[in-house]
């Protein structure tokens, strides 16, 4: 935007911009709302949070709202990328949070992501990760995430995930392939369209952001246009309101009435776009023609609206620092010399995470150290599947090493649901 458009209408900078930009967020009540159940359930350890709404709601805005507001008291990563693979979501992961993820090796990666973790925990942080764009990930690349959230102690997750997504998402996570990551959701909210009576108050808030201070630019009758023609969707009203300045500049008319709107339409083609509704109406929600979403049906628990609100009201006007105390645990991980890692009485970790190198017990006197962790058998677990994931291999000498680990083990054809078994996972220096 030249500087000249901007003094004509004095103002330091482009208000209706498109780039996610967390100053310029409306907290329309539905908005607040949903800061308030991610915020809460972030504060309250939820293992999976899912934020879901039609594009151009401002959900990355909210995102990075919510990211600003928890900055210095959690470590984070915000994955933007999510067509790829499981191998490809994991470098990215490892990539946003500093750790070197040491080429494809998706073992190595694993276990250098376990270590990373449990460092944070014995630091006191929380590690939370931000997926945008959710929708576009694959039933495996969702199954991938979902084993990243059996990393737990036993009374805090090690990590927290983030998902955000338009509303195929919500399709996807009705999918019965998809029952445990759905049912793993602890909080699941949703962004409303603005009401035709808030789109002004929109407007005046971009406004006095970008700097500006005089009377109304845009007039009432073409208030009104906008709300209907944007049907409430925040980044429609910024496409009109960018397009009707910019013509208002080109004509030289620095108030903006109805008729420069409706030019500003004519060179966008909104007509078709979200559908029709009738002159003057705006669904509350949804995409035309489509029931609002239900966020009460999608596996996992939703906070009820005036416990979050009187919640996070509290929780922002206090010091975020008082909510993230040093992480205090039961139990010391074997590891190397120095490295001795405190955490809770066992870590779950999903079988697929485990190191494939046998253990050693004098790992003290190598180069490359080993350590134990304790392992929480999930359902359709197997001594065989387990010998693979964790040692690469099935077969007596497996089976002996998996013993001697575990001299407990009694018989190796039946384990159940919630025995725990230590597994090695090994580690560099």
């Amino acid at each position: 935007m030249t500087t000249v458009f901007l003094d004509f209408y004095r103002l330091r900078e482009q208000p209706f911009g498109v780039s996610p930009d967390p100053r310029y967020l409306y907290f329309s009540p539905g908005h607040r709302e949903a800061l308030a159940s991610l915020f809460y359930g972030i504060e309250t350890g939820g293992g999976f949070l899912a934020l879901i709404a039609e594009p151009g709601m401002g959900k990355t805005s909210l995102l990075l709202q919510l990211l600003e507001r928890l900055k210095g008291s959690i470590r984070s990563a915000f994955l933007f990328q999510t067509q790829c693979d499981s191998r490809e979501l994991l470098r990215y992961l490892l990539g946003a949070l500093g750790i070197d993820s040491l080429g494809n090796d998706m073992v190595q990666s694993h276990a250098r992501l376990i270590q990373f973790l449990l460092g944070e925990a014995s630091a006191g942080r929380r590690v939370v990760v931000f997926i945008d764009e959710a929708q576009n990930l694959t039933d495996e690349t969702l199954e991938t995430v979902r084993l990243l959230s059996n990393f737990e102690a036993s009374n805090r997750k090690l990590i927290q995930i983030v998902l955000s997504g338009q509303l195929e998402l919500a399709r996807r996570l009705k999918n019965p392939l998809l029952g445990q990551l759905s049912q793993r959701i602890t909080v699941l909210t949703g962004l409303k369209r603005l009401a035709p009576t808030e789109t002004l108050s929109y407007i005046r808030h971009r406004l006095d952001i970008a700097g500006y201070e005089g009377p109304e630019i845009f007039a009432s009758s073409a208030i009104h246009l906008i709300a209907q023609r944007s049907q409430g969707i925040p980044r429609n009203i910024n496409r009109i309101c960018f397009n009707a300045l910019s013509l208002g500049y080109a004509l030289g008319c620095k108030g903006i009435g109805k008729k420069i709107v409706q030019e500003a339409l004519n060179d966008l083609s909104l007509d078709n776009v979200g559908g029709k509704t009738r002159s003057g109406e705006l669904p509350s929600s949804g995409i035309a023609g489509r029931p609002a979403l239900s966020l009460d049906k999608v596996g996992g628990r939703v906070f009820e609206n005036r416990t979050l609100q009187t919640a996070v009201l509290f929780a922002l006007l206090g010091s975020l620092a008082t909510y993230f105390v040093a992480y205090r645990g039961a139990a010391v991980v074997r590891s190397s010399p120095g490295m001795n890692v405190p955490v809770d009485s066992a870590v779950r970790m999903p079988a697929a995470f485990a190191s494939p190198e046998p253990a050693n017990p004098d790992a003290h006197q190598t180069t490359e150290k080993a350590r134990f962790i304790t392992y929480i058998v999930q359902p359709n677990d197997n001594i065989s599947n387990l010998c693979e994931w964790s040692l690469g291999h099935y077969d007596e000498a497996g089976l002996a090493e998996l013993r001697k680990l575990n001299p407990d083990l009694i018989n190796a054809d039946h384990i159940e649901v919630g025995d725990r078994l230590r597994l090695p996972v090994r580690h560099s220096n």
